[in-house]
């Protein structure tokens, strides 16, 4: 096992320095960008659903614990795992704010409507 801590900036070249593995991360919304940067340079990455990782979480929530729950749960037998999604599947973050600002422009004018 291997523990290191890692700023942002340094995870790509990290992990480019590191002979190709198998990873396991929890799914979320970075997650799935994080999976597309590490298959790009070799590794073999699963996604796994937060819901199958929560068991698995011993003591304290910190980052640490969270990475050896994730390492128990992805070696359990018969773990399904998450479909990593591409570039154009998952909403940019400009996306998100776009549709959740029209909806709230479109809240204010049907309240000034009424």
């Amino acid at each position: 096992m291997l523990r290191t801590n890692l700023r942002r900036a340094q995870m790509v070249t990290f992990f480019k320095n590191l002979a190709p593995a198998e990873m396991a991360l929890e799914a979320c919304g970075s997650s799935h960008h994080w999976a597309r940067e590490l298959s790009a340079l070799g590794h073999e990455v699963r996604l796994i659903p937060p819901q199958y990782v929560k068991p698995s979480v011993k003591r304290a929530k910190n980052d640490r614990n969270d990475a050896e729950a994730i390492c128990e749960a992805a070696g359990r037998p018969g773990m399904r795992f998450v479909p990593g999604k591409t570039a154009t599947q998952q909403p940019s973050l400009a996306c998100c704010l776009a549709q959740g600002m029209a909806l709230k422009v479109r809240q204010t004018l049907v309240h000034q409507r009424n």
